[in-house]
């Protein structure tokens, strides 16, 4: 895929952690800004896309195999790259992305056995790109799995899961940004919205120059 010339930024974090708020909200600060801004999704921010998220989101947890989810997931990427992220991109656009790969490598890579290979196989050989920048929204999985649980949202196919798979995805997810310190930044999650909303624009200006 082409290099783009804008910021790809992404969003992370276990289910109720806020990252979907801040998104929105740091959005809205850029555009304010006058900063040009796409704020999309994953599964979604395509047509092609969203109606992937429709299958592999609602349900029952053993609806598909992991196998067959991993390849869901990485087409609906590929149609969301193609339509969505690069053109914005390319025209100079800071793209915010409310989940991209590093959810893949956690909720398929890790929910039902050890795939985490096959997960990073299909990213280097369909997507073959990273963010500029993720940001981690890192919190007690507890409590974000029962804020989640509280939403009832028809999209809950993976918080039905449990919370012991929130408890292994932030580990995995902390474990992610240790590796990789120059692409990610954490954030504390556990605070006020409007703290949080600070410090998130913040990290991101400093980050834009």
């Amino acid at each position: 895929m082409t290099v783009p010339t804008g910021r790809f930024i992404s969003f992370e974090g276990i289910d109720g952690s806020g990252k979907s708020t801040q998104a929105k909200r740091l959005a809205a600060a850029l555009e304010a800004d006058g900063f040009e801004v796409v704020l999309t999704r994953e599964p979604g921010g395509s047509a092609g896309a969203e109606e992937i998220r429709a299958l592999v989101l609602q349900g029952e947890p053993d609806r598909w195999s992991a196998e067959t989810e991993i390849l869901l997931f990485t087409a609906a990427r590929r149609d969301h790259m193609e339509r969505t992220i690069l053109p914005a991109l390319a025209a100079g656009k800071v793209v915010i992305c409310d989940r991209f790969a590093d959810s893949t490598r956690m909720y398929q890579g890790l929910s039902r056995g050890d795939l985490r290979a096959l997960v990073d196989q299909l990213h280097a050989l369909m997507i073959g790109r990273e963010p500029d920048l993720t940001l981690l929204f890192d919190m007690d999985p507890d409590v974000s799995h029962a804020r989640a649980v509280e939403r009832d949202s028809i999209d809950s196919r993976f918080e039905n899961f449990g919370a012991s798979l929130q408890k292994a995805m932030r580990s995995g997810f902390l474990e992610l940004a240790a590796a990789a310190p120059k692409r990610f930044r954490i954030v504390n999650a556990a605070r006020d919205i409007d703290a949080i909303a600070a410090d998130t624009l913040s990290v991101i200006k400093a980050h834009l120059g």
